[in-house]
């Protein structure tokens, strides 16, 4: 057995057995060489760690300062548009100037030198070049639009365009150019804002991208819009000579297609911007045998058993309001041998805005017409307070006497020329005023206006529902609609869509035979109804090419008549509609996938509408 002594010697440092490491002189070179190769990858490592927290960091800061400067720059563009539109001149140049530091800080920070190199990488790149085409956008909207707009709004302010009860034509002639040169950079902005690259995997930025597209698209048509209304109006108004207008006063109570029955009339002049009013008259003074005049084939079928353009009550069942108008002016031309230069037509609803705009007016026994009243009194308590079919010519002089006492309100110096701008404007927006000229240049420009109110010769998506009251009574007071229209996607050449159309009667028991007969009824027509029903044709002008399915109402086939306007199929149904009930038609078609966005225009009748609208937009 071996023996191990307590004194036994360790082996020495240097001894083969030490696992000790050797110093460097001694490493052996191939070893050497491998520790120095992971060092060197250490510190490389190590140093690209470093370099991507510092990028990281410095893209990190630009990322905030770009995202907070940006969202200010949005948020100030809209209040600088916002205070454009309400005449708020000072206001709008202070929120442009701040809109274009923000955008400017913004755009700084995107195409700084961390985010151009980030913006350059495949893939993960997408969402720094969307940002910078945003940023882009918005400083172009700051710098080219905003800006340049607030200096023509201090040349236009409402104070200086409306003046002592007369427009200003030669200024805003003055200054179309610097109008419409801002317009066209909107559009320009608008395109760019379309094009702006999706950012792929960052869901905010995409949100932010759909914002920014929607503002600058609704800054361009405002735009697009004024500076129309600067070619046109100038004209239209006599800044080159005086003009003479048809002026029709639509009853809205008996619904028609552009509104409602014509009730009365009058003769608008305008000199250089400067308006009058004459020859106010009521309806059933347009009484000459009158000779027909031809709208075409198309018009002719639709409308000619209805004697629709000579025959003052049917002269408007059309929604198209080129059609009312000539038919308005040949009337008046037989009647007096007056041409006229065109045709306004306006309806109680927007008396109503006016006078919330320049305040009531006094009738000459004291009565007093304010906004809250008007439409009342002239669609319902006129045909109460004069009942039978003598008082008829009382009835139609104090509906005169109104619109006249109006009329006049409205060419005298007003308080806030704001606001009687913005009264005009919603009654436009709603379609309640409606223009045609006979000068061919003028009516192409109103045609690109809601001004026009006419079926848009296209094939985009369109759902026109069009009330006509066929009882000669004034019950469409009580009428509320709802409308909906509703399509498939855009695959293949064609698409199923629906249209829905709602309508509740809210007559009171206690009417008047005169206002909730059926007068209007061919003599001895086969109906029988309850007193108040509602006798009313409800027609659907739908998208060109669009093919009939069904027509359900009361889960029911119905029959429908069909027919065409301007290009469009149409399809009708009539209806009755008891006191206090409601009804539900729908109409199922199918439909060409046709460029364009959906348009649900809303026929003009006591009651508001809001269609509700679920048709994609199919791309060109």
């Amino acid at each position: 057995m071996p023996n191990f002594s307590r004194g036994a010697s360790r082996p020495e440092p240097h001894d083969d057995g030490d696992p000790s490491p050797q110093s460097d002189d001694e490493t052996p070179p191939g070893r050497r060489a491998g520790l120095l190769h992971r060092r060197k990858w250490l510190f490389f490592t190590l140093a690209l760690i470093g370099v991507a927290i510092a990028f990281g960091g410095w893209l990190g800061a630009k990322a905030l300062d770009a995202k907070s400067n940006l969202e200010q720059a949005r948020s100030s563009a809209q209040q600088s548009k916002d205070a454009l539109s309400k005449g708020k001149v000072e206001d709008a140049k202070q929120w442009a100037a701040d809109a274009h530091t923000n955008a400017q800080a913004a755009s700084d920070a995107t195409h700084s030198l961390p985010w151009g190199i980030a913006a350059a990488a495949p893939w993960l790149g997408r969402p720094f070049e969307s940002g910078q085409q945003m940023t882009d956008v918005v400083l172009g909207l700051a710098s080219d639009v905003l800006q340049p707009s607030a200096e023509i709004g201090t040349a236009m302010s409402p104070a200086r365009l409306l003046q002592d009860g007369h427009l200003d034509v030669q200024l805003l002639r003055n200054e179309e150019p610097a109008l419409s040169k801002v317009s066209a950079d909107a559009a320009r902005l608008d395109a760019q804002a379309d094009a702006i690259r999706d950012p792929g995997f960052v869901s905010v930025l995409r949100d932010a991208r759909s914002k920014l597209q929607k503002q600058t698209s609704d800054l361009a048509k405002f735009l697009r819009n004024t500076a129309l209304a600067a070619r046109v109006a100038p004209s239209l108004m006599g800044a080159d000579g005086p003009r003479t207008y048809f002026m029709g006063f639509q009853t809205n109570a008996e619904a028609r297609g552009t509104g409602g029955l014509l009730g009365g009339f009058g003769i608008l002049r305008f000199d250089n911007g400067v308006p009058t009013m004459d020859a106010l008259g009521p309806n059933n003074e347009l009484d000459k045998p009158f000779t027909p005049i031809d709208l075409g084939p198309d018009y002719t079928d639709q409308y000619g058993f209805a004697n629709a353009t000579t025959d003052y009550r049917n002269s408007n069942l059309s929604p198209h309001f080129p059609y009312a108008a000539q038919i308005w002016m040949s009337m008046w031309a037989q009647q007096t041998g007056m041409n006229v230069d065109g045709v306004i037509a306006i309806d109680p609803v927007a008396l109503s805005y006016v006078l919330g705009a320049v305040g009531p007016v006094t009738m000459p026994d004291g009565e007093v017409i304010t906004a809250a009243n008007v439409v009342t009194l002239t669609e319902s308590t006129a045909y109460i307070r004069f009942p039978a079919e003598t008082d008829q010519p009382a009835r139609k002089m104090y509906l005169q006497d109104i619109a006249k006492e109006v009329v006049k309100k409205m060419a005298a110096p007003v308080q806030s020329p704001r606001a009687l701008l913005d009264a005009l404007g919603k009654a436009v927006s709603e379609g309640r005023i409606a223009v045609w000229s006979a000068a061919p240049d003028d009516q192409k420009l109103l045609e690109e206006t809601p001004l026009a109110h006419v079926v848009p010769d296209d094939a985009a998506p369109y759902a026109a529902v069009v009330i006509n009251n066929l009882g000669g009574n004034k019950l469409d007071y009580y009428l509320k609609r709802g409308i909906e229209y509703a399509a498939d996607n855009c695959n293949g050449e064609m698409r199923n869509s629906t249209v829905t159309i709602r309508l509740t009667s809210t007559v009171p028991a206690d009417l008047p035979d005169f206002l909730a007969g059926t007068s209007g009824l061919v003599e001895n027509a086969p109906i029988n109804v309850p007193k108040g029903t509602m006798l009313t044709s409800v027609r659907l002008i739908a998208t060109k090419g669009a093919v009939l399915k069904s027509a359900i109402s009361s889960g029911q086939r119905v029959p429908i008549i069909r027919r065409a306007e301007l290009g469009h199929p149409t399809f009708e149904v009539q209806v009755a509609i008891p006191p206090g009930q409601s009804g539900e038609l729908t109409i199922h078609l199918s439909e060409p996938t046709s460029p364009g966005a959906p348009r649900v225009p809303v026929q003009p009748l006591v009651d508001s509408v809001a269609p509700v609208v679920s048709v994609p937009a199919c791309p060109g």
